[in-house]
């Protein structure tokens, strides 16, 4: 689990020296006590920390300058206590780089009505002084999160949690490194992209090593370490017997380990936070990484097949996102559909490569034929995975800018047995309904890789989208295919009169 209590948001007040020294002193000391009580609030997963009241241009710049280069900060929450002049913002502004929530709050939360005066409405002016801050943000068209209520509220501290977790998520994409062992699945377009575009966009380089530098790093690995990964499956999960010391197929599950632990150990010697790999170039490994793909995943690390390395790095940023909540977050794909009318259910599944965070119960640990690669069977995790609310979300590159798709889903419980089938897999009903559900998600040409998570909801993935600077398309319980259309025809327009 990735520890987001390592960083921090900073809470950034802003006022002027027009009110006297005695109304900044209660400016300061308010602040102080909304920080306090948003750091020690159980829905922060980071920590907020108070900054001192910025009064001038200068001062509003050296904030910005300081946050910009600060390792752990990683955004601002800005609240205007009084009235502050948005002329003073203008070049802060213009070189901030971290993530902004506006808190449009009041340090009182009641009027009070027999004492209220003109000292009152002197120093509680937020009402109209956020809106002198949010002018000059939407004049410069900065993207930020506008958070509205009382500071105490649990809405309010909920928007905060999920953009907070979706700060850390940007913040991990930035200097990020993703591998890809092999190139893209031949022929195969919406997993392809521009990677040149993407770390400017995103801030995360995508580079390829050949198999051979892999092999050689799992061609290193010795017995005794697969013997320890080995006992670690044993207890685990459930081994089928063939692949138990002494069964026909215990070679092929040391194989599966030994890969694991030269995946690892190359993942961690170059610094990467994912990868992806694919079944059309496997040379010199004996399979194609199973187990080893599912328990990356589990530790952290983004993954998506194919060569598909905009949803490996995608993966990576929901586990950060999610990181602490109940539930997980998992390469997934749309597989194959049930079109009962009465009951019409989509299975999402892969050839091999689910991670075990999202499983319902001890998975087993079994060996099949893949019938595709042309390499030995594969070891990997079998399992299904719970019901309950859903998403999936995809990035797609669509030439003139990148576009994340979410489709809300509601997973359900199996139905029946599935004796044959030797993977994970997941059913799931996509809102609103399956023909519109499936329809929209075509149209908007969203990918057949997803990230699958049971513990972000579509706020986190727009939050995140908004942060990243591009296009956020949601399919939910609302969504009507006519307007859907409509939306997507508009957003066309925008980002072709908004080409930089």
């Amino acid at each position: 689990m990735i520890d987001l209590k390592k960083f921090e948001v900073w809470f950034v007040t802003g006022s002027q020296d027009l009110y006297g020294e005695e109304t900044l002193k209660q400016v300061a000391a308010d602040s102080q006590e909304i920080a306090a009580s948003l750091n020690n609030a159980s829905q922060m997963p980071v920590r907020v920390v108070f900054k001192p009241t910025v009064k001038s241009t200068e001062e509003i710049y050296a904030i910005c300058q300081e946050a910009n280069v600060a390792p752990n900060c990683i955004g601002i929450i800005t609240w205007m206590h009084t009235f502050s002049p948005a002329k003073m913002w203008i070049n802060g502004l213009k070189i901030l780089n971290k993530p902004v929530a506006h808190l449009h709050t009041q340090f009182n939360r009641d009027i009070p009505w027999s004492t209220i005066d003109m000292d009152y409405m002197n120093l509680h002016q937020s009402a109209h002084g956020d809106r002198e801050f949010g002018f000059i943000m939407s004049r410069m068209r900065i993207n930020r999160k506008v958070i509205v209520g009382h500071w105490k509220d649990s809405e309010v501290l909920d928007q905060l949690n999920a953009w907070s977790r979706a700060a850390a998520g940007w913040n991990d994409w930035q200097g990020a490194r993703f591998v890809r062992f092999g190139d893209n699945m031949r022929f195969v377009a919406v997993t392809d992209g521009d990677k040149v575009e993407a770390e400017l966009k995103f801030g995360f380089s995508v580079n390829t090593h050949g198999i051979g530098d892999l092999v050689a790093v799992i061609n290193q690995i010795g017995d005794s370490e697969v013997d320890k990964l080995i006992a670690e499956y044993e207890e685990r999960y459930a081994l089928m017997d063939s692949l138990r010391k002494g069964g026909a197929q215990y070679s092929s599950l040391r194989d599966a380990a030994r890969i694991e632990l030269g995946m690892k150990s190359f993942l961690e010697a170059g610094n990467y936070k994912g990868f992806s790999d694919t079944f059309e170039d496997l040379h010199d490994m004996a399979q194609l990484p199973g187990i080893a793909s599912q328990r990356l995943m589990n530790a952290g690390y983004g993954f998506a097949g194919e060569g598909d390395w905009k949803t490996a790095a995608l993966v990576r940023a929901m586990k950060v996102m999610g990181s602490g909540l109940a539930g997980g977050n998992a390469f997934m794909e749309d597989y194959t559909y049930h079109f009962d009318p009465s009951n019409p259910l989509v299975l999402g599944s892969h050839m091999l490569e689910i991670c075990e965070s999202i499983a319902d119960g001890k998975p087993k640990c079994e060996i099949h034929p893949l019938g595709i690669g042309g390499k030995g069977d594969p070891v990997r995790l079998v399992f299904n995975v719970a019901a309950g609310p859903a998403l999936n979300a995809s990035i797609v590159d669509m030439g003139n800018r990148f576009r994340m798709l979410v489709n809300e889903v509601e997973a359900v419980a199996p139905q029946h047995d599935l004796p044959k089938l030797p993977v994970a897999r997941v059913l799931w009903k996509p809102y609103p309904d399956m023909k519109t559900g499936c329809a929209a998600w075509i149209l908007a040409g969203g990918a057949h890789h997803t990230g699958y998570s049971q513990n972000l909801t579509s706020e986190h993935m727009q939050d995140f989208a908004e942060m990243a600077g591009i296009e956020f398309v949601k399919i939910g319980k609302e969504t009507n295919l006519y307007q859907f259309k409509n939306e997507l025809r508009w957003s066309e327009v925008y980002y072709q009169l908004n080409k930089s």
